[in-house]
């Protein structure tokens, strides 16, 4: 039997919150959602000016960075490959995404989480996503 280990509720709040401290700090405003490692959402927020429309987009990137186990970035450049990429119908969901800003959470050598951002640029959305997960991986 397999035992899945993932970040609970508490770590998903630290996470959000470090987050909302770095984006304060740089006076930029996002939507912040962490994911257990199936993908099912722990906590979500969203910062004031935030646009609306990052709130679905950041709960389905922190889903999708979870269930495929990579960032959605570099999904995002698969299916957008001239030559070898695929319709992101590919993967059978209309949750996956692939913008930029959804990282999963590695710790010994399992995925035990993910983390994403929404609302700004895919690489400051990333840059901040990545600040989150060196909480939880580097810990």
């Amino acid at each position: 039997m397999r035992d899945l280990r993932t970040i609970d509720s508490f770590e998903a709040k630290r996470i959000a919150d470090l987050i909302v401290a770095k984006a304060s700090e740089l006076k930029k405003a996002a939507a912040i959602a962490v994911a257990d490692a199936h993908g099912d959402l722990l906590y979500f927020v969203r910062m004031d000016g935030s646009p609306v429309s990052s709130i679905q987009i950041a709960i389905n990137k922190a889903w999708t960075a979870a269930r495929e186990r990579k960032p959605t970035r570099e999904l995002g450049d698969k299916v957008r490959h001239s030559e070898k990429g695929h319709d992101i119908a590919y993967y059978g969901d209309p949750k996956y995404v692939g913008w930029g800003g959804g990282l999963p959470i590695w710790k010994n050598g399992e995925v035990v989480g993910s983390v994403a951002v929404s609302g700004l640029s895919s690489s400051e959305d990333e840059a901040l996503a990545k600040v989150g997960v060196e909480l939880i991986a580097g810990s």
